[in-house]
């Protein structure tokens, strides 16, 4: 929902888009790339790159790439989750920014929130901005990137109301860590998710068990 999201500021400010997707062995990833592909249609996206990643199903360590981990569905973790990849939004943006290289690009967007970086390490503002600079410091000295982070400082109720004031198909969106035909409701992203829109007064359109 908040990389859709972005996506539409993005090409509401009059941005061409090039839409990334990673398939990296989650556990939601045949619905993501769905996901992906339908939301790609709805904002005309002509170039797409999908990645495929071995790598963090190699790594484990986290219950979204490892099935021997439970992701847990009692509550909001404190601390850092077993649901955190490791440095994964580091090596996504670092791939992004090879592709924004190519591609002669201006900015990437992505649609971390700081309401998650007390469990997310890597979705804080602070990080971001290092990873723009160290990006910029390794790339073509005419290569200029700029991360654009335009929901870091939003509640997901603010994420919500904005996503229906710009028409995002929210219906086309998922955020469940465990299951693909239904949301769970119960991990921790389900949680998130479905408390935005019961604080936006809205109805999620995607389908629960």
């Amino acid at each position: 929902m908040d990389s859709t999201l972005s996506a539409y500021m993005m090409k509401n400010d009059g941005y061409d888009i090039i839409g990334i997707h990673f398939n990296y062995n989650q556990r939601t990833q045949e619905k993501e790339l769905e996901c992906f592909n339908n939301i790609c249609d709805e904002l005309d996206v002509k170039e797409r790159y999908i990645l495929d990643l071995d790598f963090f199903e190699k790594l484990g360590a986290s219950a979204l790439t490892d099935k021997t981990i439970d992701v847990p569905t009692s509550g909001i973790e404190k601390g850092v989750p077993v649901t955190y990849v490791p440095f994964r939004n580091g090596i996504f943006l670092s791939m992004a920014a090879a592709i924004a290289e190519k591609e002669s690009a201006e900015v990437i967007s992505i649609g971390v929130v700081e309401e998650d970086s007390s469990g997310y390490p890597d979705c804080r503002d602070s990080y971001i901005k290092s990873m723009q600079q160290s990006i910029n410091l390794g790339t073509k000295d005419e290569t200029k990137i700029e991360i654009h982070m335009p929901l870091v400082k939003l509640q997901k109720s603010q994420i919500v109301q904005k996503a229906i004031e710009l028409k995002v198909p929210l219906h086309l969106t998922w955020s469940c860590y465990k299951d693909e035909n239904a949301a769970c409701g119960l991990c921790d992203s389900c949680r998130l998710r479905l408390n935005g829109f019961k604080l936006a007064g809205i109805n999620d359109p995607i389908p629960y068990k």
